[in-house]
């Protein structure tokens, strides 16, 4: 069992009794006291889920942090101080070079071995029986949750010491910076030094009404798409997928369109949710999600959807493979390679990896029209987007390949058109959800617009009840699974 967003206790309980103490603790100027409190409500909020991995995420606290201190303690010496040629001082920094990035390899694959580990030895196992007609026993291992997330984090954590960009030398500090727990599970994708000034900023140290306030109408907002909104899409979803047999032309577009809703209010929900969260102390986590379904073209997509992953495959996967800086085919074969790294990432099977191989050749023909310089007409450019967008996400959310060719063959299944298996409602429904997500402002705006009064008051505490009203079953975030 977890403490989730959208529970009583989490709601009602946990988070109202983490940040009154924290306020506590602050006004009595226990600074470090208080920012210990949240490192152990942290780690208590993962250790719901289940206490035996609470040691997982400290001993990879504790490994990156110390590997993070050596790496930026030895920052300096990327400057060689005698000169170049063969002088002992650039001799030495050589050396030091080559030692610092062996170091930071061998943390990098120690984060790697262990997300590989709980995340794709199954997936290994099954593919090596099923090539070679092997018998080996799956491992069964239960994917701690949130690993991908704090994982890729102190990957990110670990580059920026080496280069220079980042020093932490406070396991205190460190540890709130990973265990966090508005982000823990599922994201944002954080950096250092994007959070930790925050919580060191001694204009943080003191209630903010306004962000009171904002924090509380995002996490709202957060809730109602979650809890109303894709809780309520999931069924129809679920049922095209894993249920139907066969499914005729409105059924199979009913079925994609709900899952591109249900996925984008799920996840945005959860980030609204944490944003929201994070502001009752003071801290501005990253936006991850900008309006992605009004995008004109697959890379705009990619920079309104899930932000900071995005970011962290650009610098970290995208850049060092060689970006756009070796020649138009290097280029096309780097978007492809990112994409592909960036679908394994999500789960552990053919499905993602088709799903990231999709949209890495959307990038590479993105590209190549580019080179045309055709100017295409913005409902057309917007349709195409969301077309492609929308049939990708079938192989994301398949369980099986036939999973995913029943519902695209329903999709063009012009041999039979209407509604046989889902109730005609669901279809105004997804048509009113389609509205709200193309039409509206999202909540990135909000707060940019953000103007506290009593009729918004009223709207934020009626969504809370009406929210805490739909919640009689308690639903996993989508995300909590890759």
């Amino acid at each position: 069992m977890q403490v989730l967003f959208n529970s009583y206790e989490y709601i009602l309980a946990f988070l109202p009794i983490s940040l009154i103490i924290y306020w506590l603790l602050i006004r009595l100027k226990y600074v470090k006291t208080a920012r210990l409190w949240l490192v152990a409500t942290s780690f208590y909020f993962y250790g719901w889920w289940d206490v035996r991995y609470v040691p997982l995420l400290a001993a990879s606290t504790l490994f990156n942090y110390a590997v993070g201190v050596w790496l930026a303690s030895k920052a300096s010496s990327l400057i060689p101080d005698g000169g170049a040629g063969t002088s002992p001082s650039a001799t030495h920094w050589s050396r030091s070079t080559r030692f610092r990035k062996v170091v930071l390899w061998l943390g990098i694959a120690a984060n790697l071995i262990l997300l590989g580990y709980y995340k794709y030895m199954d997936f290994f196992i099954a593919n090596v029986n099923a090539m070679f007609h092997t018998a080996w026993d799956p491992l069964g291992l239960v994917l701690p949750i949130g690993i991908s997330f704090y994982t890729f984090t102190q990957i990110a954590y670990l580059v920026d010491a080496y280069q220079g960009e980042v020093r932490e030398n406070s396991l205190l500090n460190y540890s709130l910076f990973v265990s966090f727990f508005p982000q823990l599970i599922a994201g944002p994708i954080l950096h250092h030094r994007e959070m930790m000034p925050q919580f060191v900023d001694p204009a943080n140290r003191r209630v903010n009404s306004r962000n009171i306030a904002l924090g509380i109408t995002i996490f709202v907002a957060g809730l109602v798409k979650k809890v109303v909104i894709a809780d309520t899409l999931a069924p129809i979803a679920n049922y095209g997928f894993d249920e139907a047999t066969a499914l005729t032309l409105a059924e199979g577009w009913m079925t994609s369109l709900a899952y591109t809703f249900q996925l984008y209010f799920d996840f945005s929900g959860y980030t609204d949710m944490a944003i929201g969260a994070a502001l009752l102390f003071n801290i501005k986590l990253p936006f991850n999600f900008d309006s992605p379904y009004k995008s004109l073209n697959i890379q705009v997509f990619w920079r309104r959807w899930h932000m900071t992953l995005g970011r962290f495959l650009m610098r970290y996967v995208y850049i060092p493979l060689g970006g756009n800086r070796r020649g138009r085919m290097r280029t096309y074969i780097n978007l492809i390679a990112t994409f592909l790294i960036g679908g394994f990432w999500h789960g552990a099977g053919w499905t993602f990896i088709f799903w990231g191989l999709l949209h890495g050749m959307a990038l590479v023909i993105h590209r190549i029209w580019q080179t045309l310089n055709i100017q295409m007409p913005r409902l057309l450019a917007w349709l195409l987007t969301f077309l492609f967008v929308n049939a990708s996400w079938v192989f994301f959310r398949a369980k099986e390949w036939e999973d995913a060719l029943k519902v695209l063959r329903g999709m063009v299944n012009f041999e039979s058109i209407g509604i046989r298996s889902i109730d005609l409602s669901s279809a105004v429904l997804i048509a009113a959800v389609f509205l709200l997500a193309i039409c509206f402002r999202n909540t990135n705006q909000w707060q940019e617009r953000f103007r506290p009064n009593l009729a918004l008051a009223g709207a934020v505490a009626a969504g809370a009840v009406y929210a805490l009203i739909q919640m009689n079953k308690i639903s996993e975030f989508l995300y909590f699974n890759f």
